[in-house]
């Protein structure tokens, strides 16, 4: 009888570890995020220091946007066992909830770990544009083209960071060179952009203008290919684009906005109010402006100040 005890005693880990493994299996197999959590719970009761467990249930909370749990998940493999993927993935976590600081030091640690981890290294480079380190992620990008050079986002994020540095030579550099390897109609309109803030408006209205060729479904593109050609006098041209985002969004106040002042260019009052309107009733705007900074969310106050104040000057006295 004591014999029979005692084989019982040592079979069991022997059972669990078998029920643990087919509970891990099941996880996986499922795709109900809610579903493969609760069996990973199951999975983890049973072997608490299962850490394929915790690394598939931090996956399965940040995939269902439980970030934080997610967080907790790697953190209990790092304490253990630190390994690239669960810094990279927590990295990506902390990114979630806005993180920056957090999510910058995990993506190091990816990529101190492993040195060939691109994906570390090229989420640190955006990390460090988000928090404003532009020459660090200038550094970090340039590794990242070194490993990847046919990759053309790097290129335009390293765009990004030496516009912000007011490299604008580096920054039209990289564009065209994105533009070179693939021509699309994404990096067409990155570059119109960039045209467009350093107040180069043929230049922008001719990539806006391939940009839409290429993807009609942009009303980015067509709102910023309107305000090219208002600023180039040419305002029938604006009011068609402007008129095409608002098919988009009828509520668009900037495109409603750059119609009013078109309008009045033509010397068309009563379409140049009723447009107006239409942006101060969408802003919320009584009809008694006193001030330009009412306008303070607009397109065209951040960007085009002195434009737009001429034209609220003509636009209030409707």
């Amino acid at each position: 009888m004591k014999k029979l005890l005692f084989t019982l005693c040592i079979a069991l880990p022997l059972l669990t570890f078998g029920q643990a493994s087919k509970l891990y299996r099941q996880a996986l197999r499922t795709s109900d995020l809610s579903e493969r959590i609760s069996l990973l719970n199951e999975v983890i009761k049973l072997e608490p220091k299962n850490l394929d467990a915790y690394f598939q249930r931090a996956l399965a909370k940040n995939n269902s946007e439980d970030y934080y749990g997610a967080i907790v998940d790697y953190s209990k493999i790092i304490a253990e066992q630190p390994d690239a993927d669960s810094y990279y993935n927590r990295g990506n976590s902390r990114y979630s909830v806005k993180d920056y600081a957090e999510a910058k030091e995990d993506y190091a640690k990816a990529y101190l770990l492993d040195d060939s981890f691109i994906d570390a290294l090229y989420s640190l480079a955006c990390v460090r544009l988000d928090l404003e380190e532009y020459d660090k992620a200038i550094s970090d990008f340039d590794k990242v083209i070194k490993k990847i050079p046919g990759n053309t986002k790097p290129y335009i994020l390293r765009a990004t960071a030496h516009k912000a540095l007011e490299n604008y030579q580096k920054a039209l550099e990289d564009y065209s060179t994105a533009i070179l390897i693939h021509p699309s109609p994404e990096n067409f309109f990155e570059r119109g952009v960039f045209f467009m803030d350093v107040t180069r408006y043929q230049d922008a209205n001719n990539d806006l203008t391939i940009s839409i060729r290429l993807d009609d479904n942009n009303p980015f593109a067509y709102f910023y290919k309107g305000a090219s050609s208002l600023f180039l006098g040419n305002d029938m041209n604006s009011i068609s684009d402007f008129e095409k985002v608002l098919k988009f969004d009828s509520n668009d106040f900037d495109a409603h906005l750059g119609l009013a002042i078109a309008y009045i260019n033509l010397n068309d009052k009563v379409k140049a109010k009723q447009h107006f309107d239409k942006a101060n009733s969408i802003l919320n705007l009584g009809a008694n402006i006193s001030s330009i900074e009412a306008y303070s969310d607009t397109y065209w106050f951040q960007h085009q100040y002195y434009f737009f104040n001429k034209g609220i000057t003509a636009l209030v006295k409707l």
